[in-house]
């Protein structure tokens, strides 16, 4: 873990000269900068296919060690997600040191609850939700999936979340044993309660989980152990190691011009389709 604390934010630093300049898929930008809550860190984007009609709702948590990160770095991943069929919701949630577990997991929740509440106007269906996140934006998604407490919070009904996919996301990491998760976690009442892991329970949605066996960011033991938790609870898995990707490739490998080093895009895309 002490890898995981002392690189993190240089392996998810924006990414915004590779965003300017690759090439994209064939989407659009159906909206920008539409606000779910108060302040600047509470707005989002969305992205639709190129073709009209309901589709099924993808929202996207982008990475960086919950302090550091733009949506209009993201913009490709909104792009290659619609291209494969999904409106696609792309937000900004606050970061440290503004804010620390778990006001960040509270952000991604209401962002959650604006993409359920208006996602159809915009085409998408609220009712086939997914989540998908890469680093700590894989984390956010998977407490939003695995604890339910967070969507209540927020609001949302039931249990629109159909299937999450996290690729190389931080699931069980205690002790806090570096300066990121110390800083971002080390206030928490309930220390166990902020991992993941702890809440693979039957109830969970089926998981794809990711990650690059060149990972020394975030190590892939994180995926698998909660791959073998969730298996466990007899919730359905997939669970892939990409040879030779590191951290930063496993988001990478989404892009048209990066997405001959590992067939990650159409494996987890296949997977969500699979689940709806």
């Amino acid at each position: 873990m002490t890898a995981l604390a002392a690189s993190l934010a240089s392996a998810c630093s924006p990414l915004s000269l590779f965003a300017t300049l690759t090439p994209k898929d064939p989407a659009r930008r159906e909206a920008r900068g539409l606000a779910y809550g108060e302040g600047e860190r509470r707005r989002l984007d969305v992205y639709a296919p190129p073709v009209s009609g309901t589709a099924p709702t993808a929202l996207f948590f982008y990475g960086g060690s919950w302090d550091s990160g733009r949506r209009e770095d993201y913009g490709w991943v909104g792009r290659a997600l619609a291209a494969q069929g999904f409106v696609t919701v792309v937000p900004d949630y606050r970061l440290f040191p503004q804010v620390r577990f778990p006001d960040f997991v509270e952000d991604c929740a209401a962002a959650a609850r604006w993409t359920v509440d208006n996602i159809a106007r915009h085409g998408g269906d609220p009712s086939r939700l997914v989540l998908v996140g890469h680093s700590a934006g894989a984390y956010n998604a998977a407490m939003l999936a695995l604890d339910r407490r967070w969507l209540g919070k927020a609001g949302v009904a039931g249990s629109p979340v159909r299937a999450f996919a996290g690729l190389s996301g931080p699931y069980d990491f205690l002790p806090l044993d570096g300066p990121v998760t110390r800083r971002t976690f080390g206030e928490a009442t309930d220390l166990e309660a902020t991992q993941p892991t702890r809440f693979a329970t039957a109830a969970a949605p089926p998981a794809f989980l990711a990650t690059g066996d060149a990972d020394t960011t975030v190590r892939p033991r994180n995926t698998r152990k909660l791959a073998a938790a969730l298996r466990e609870a007899g919730v359905r898995v997939e669970e892939r190691h990409y040879a030779g990707l590191n951290h930063a490739d496993t988001v990478l490998a989404l892009s048209r011009p990066l997405r001959g080093k590992a067939p990650l895009l159409a494996e987890m895309t296949d997977f969500l389709k699979s689940a709806l």
